[in-house]
């Protein structure tokens, strides 16, 4: 009777720890497989792209049992894709001055149309981040693709790097004719078109409130005239205040399309 208890008791707590493995070991694979398709590359340190994916409100232990995130990656992503565009700008457009082409440069790696790249690639899937947090309403879609890119670089080192980024990002993602002649400073477009209809534009900008442990986000409205017509959040004022005249600029083509 003894031996039947232990026997079952030893298949009761196997059988689940066994079917945990396999459900980690098939994300893993998952994961790797989407690694190769986004990048077209087959990852040599996975660990390294699987922290690209971590944002700061989810932090998560390392080997070294310290926690990780993906903030030093992006930094390093960031530096990479400035240096990468800057360079595919300078021989694109052999007879455009340095404005035009920091004005370019500046719209590539800004962070909406990251985003919108980020969201495109199916990046939003596998990042890590508070599940209270609307991602959709802030960078971190943009920040996982410069961990992603920075990621690679770590992997790869440059020459891969930079063929990652222009293959995969650039040439597939981005129109440079249509974005050197796009604004996409939502907030100054906001206060141009108030400026033009002479109507006062304004933000009202506070730190929402969180709970302990929570990273901190910001809220922003833009108001015209007083009248508070889009409403943005974000992880610095700049960012909340962005999306708020993004909303605005959206809220106000509709009214004139009725």
């Amino acid at each position: 009777m003894h031996q039947w208890y232990l026997k079952h008791c030893k298949k009761a707590v196997i059988k689940p720890l066994l079917h945990i493995i396999k459900l980690f070991s098939l994300r893993r694979e998952k994961f790797y497989r989407f690694i190769k398709e986004v990048t077209g590359l087959s990852p040599g340190n996975i660990d390294i792209y699987k922290q690209a994916f971590v944002h700061k409100s989810a932090m998560i232990r390392g080997k070294d049992k310290r926690f990780v995130n993906n903030e030093r990656l992006e930094y390093l992503g960031d530096a990479m894709l400035g240096a990468i565009v800057a360079n595919k700008l300078y021989h694109h457009f052999p007879n455009k001055n340095e404005g035009f082409l920091t004005k370019t440069r500046s719209r590539i790696v800004n962070r909406s149309l990251l985003n919108d790249i980020a969201l495109k690639m199916g990046l939003g899937k596998w990042v890590n981040a508070q599940s209270k947090i609307d991602i959709s309403q802030t960078s971190i879609l943009g920040d996982a693709l410069e961990a992603l890119i920075g990621a690679v670089y770590v992997d790869k080192g440059y020459q891969v790097c930079e063929e990652f980024v222009l293959e995969k990002i650039v040439e597939q993602y981005v129109d440079l004719k249509t974005v050197a002649k796009k604004d996409s400073n939502y907030k100054s477009l906001l206060i141009e078109r108030g400026q033009k209809s002479k109507k006062s534009v304004h933000f009202i900008t506070e730190e929402k409130h969180i709970s302990e442990g929570e990273a901190t986000t910001f809220v922003a409205r833009a108001a015209i005239d007083g009248e508070v017509i889009g409403q943005g959040e974000g992880f610095s004022k700049k960012e909340a205040q962005q999306n708020a005249a993004r909303n605005a600029l959206k809220e106000l083509r509709q009214r004139q399309s009725k």
